[in-house]
């Protein structure tokens, strides 16, 4: 047998090595997402590797339009992309998703068929983008500063509540959150004088504009606000995981509603663990315990809601037609409506500073 010299030895080694990286890299499965959303629950992906072979690498974004930027410019690098569906139709019109093959997605027999079909992840027959969760933005509050949880959004210009208010820093958010303030459609805002007042109105009342969950959580935990904007998903997440005592409310004046959907990229390169994952994370056994565990928004599986005890915030709450009858879910805004939202918002903490 001819003998190897260590030039030959080291030279096999990489070349195995190469090899063996080209096959995981076949089986990776990139998804980009919110940090903390859901996909990247070690448990829930650790089930799903273990289920399918493929690995789940995750990369993040911190606002819809850094998310749609990673997408023009990784063309791809992804294979599976949570999209708030107010954006769904962007990345369509810029050829950023592809579309889906519901048929591989068993568990899409369980979704409401009003999310299914909406008009905000669908396209000239097909699909685009498979309705995951939903939830609301509305006031959450401190409970050690209630007897009791108000009822109406105008707790947030309390006097008795002044510099223990928050907002989040987000112009659209605001903006929409005024309008249900002042008695507007959030997609339809007659009236752009009304909310600015309104807003100026609430900016002596704030204490900081927030922008992540860890924010918020960190405030209430050390007594330092009192009542505060919030997504209903975090609220829950901020009792389940950790303790805190929040209380999030539907006020008679209304909420704002947001579907976020699970889309593929176009050019994804594991397009067919793409569809697997997708189907993994809509199931009803991933999002009850997901529910218990964590915290989690309203699954759009009517079959997962269902598999909640009936005491559960998201089906004894969210699931109250009468609570769904105040939700405006939103719907995509144009850019010239997000250009004058942004300039009153910075006009607005200008202002206030």
């Amino acid at each position: 047998m001819r003998k190897m010299n260590l030039k030959h030895i080291v030279s096999a080694a990489a070349l195995a090595g190469m090899v063996t990286a080209g096959a995981v890299q076949a089986d990776e499965l990139h998804v980009l997402n919110w940090k903390g959303y859901g996909t990247d629950e070690a448990w829930a992906t650790a089930a799903f590797e273990a289920k399918t072979g493929h690995k789940v690498i995750h990369d993040y974004f911190n606002s819809e339009q850094e998310m749609l930027t990673k997408l023009r410019t990784n063309p791809g690098t992804y294979d599976v992309v949570m999209i708030n569906a107010a954006f769904t139709g962007q990345a369509i019109d810029e050829a950023l998703i592809q579309p889906i093959d519901v048929g591989k997605i068993s568990n899409a027999a369980g979704l409401a068929p009003e999310m299914a079909r909406s008009e905000l992840l669908n396209a000239e027959g097909a699909a685009y983008g498979v309705p995951w969760v939903w939830g609301v933005t509305s006031v959450a509050v401190n409970d050690k500063a209630f007897d009791a949880p108000p009822s109406s959004v105008e707790v947030m210009w309390d006097a008795a509540h002044k510099g223990k208010v928050v907002l989040r820093d987000d112009a659209l958010e605001a903006v929409q959150f005024a309008a249900l303030a002042s008695g507007q459609n959030i997609n339809d805002i007659k009236d752009l004088d009304k909310v600015r007042d309104k807003l100026a109105s609430l900016m002596p009342q704030i204490r900081t504009f927030w922008s992540s969950e860890n924010d918020w959580n960190q405030m209430v935990a050390a007594g330092q606000i009192d009542v505060g904007t919030y997504w209903s998903g975090s609220a829950s997440r901020a009792k389940t995981s950790f303790n805190l005592p929040v209380t999030f409310v539907i006020p008679k004046e209304g909420a704002i509603g947001w579907l976020d959907g699970l889309s593929i990229p176009a050019g994804a390169k594991n397009a067919e663990g793409a569809h697997a994952f997708i189907d993994f994370m809509i199931a009803p056994d991933f999002y009850v315990e997901w529910d218990q565990k964590v915290g989690a928004p309203v699954s759009a599986n009517l079959e997962a809601v269902a598999g909640l005890d009936e005491t559960a915030f998201n089906r004894a709450v969210l699931g109250d037609p009468a609570v769904a009858a105040r939700i405006q879910f939103q719907k995509p805004v144009s850019d010239e409506d997000r250009e004058k939202y942004l300039k009153l918002w910075q006009e607005l903490k200008a202002s206030s500073q």
